[in-house]
């Protein structure tokens, strides 16, 4: 039998522009995008740390992230 001592999820996200609006307020979206996702992790208590945060030329923003996976221990992998 085999048990998942600790899991952690190795992402990359990107939040793209939305076509149907102008560049400002679609750079304005997607920072709140972000902000709404962050706060939905908090709100899930979902582990989660961001290892790069990088505003695009165009203004979209790419994130990578390492979170927790099926409310199982991180452990290491936070650090």
């Amino acid at each position: 039998m085999k048990r998942i001592k600790e899991a952690c999820l190795l992402q990359t996200i990107h939040f793209q522009l939305k076509e149907d609006l102008d560049h400002a307020s679609a750079v304005q979206a997607v920072r709140a995008e972000v902000e709404h996702y962050k706060a939905q992790l908090d709100r899930s208590r979902i582990q989660y740390k961001i290892t790069d945060e990088a505003e695009q030329p165009d203004g979209s923003i790419l994130i990578h992230i390492k979170k927790q996976y099926n409310n199982h221990k991180c452990g290491s992998y936070m650090d």
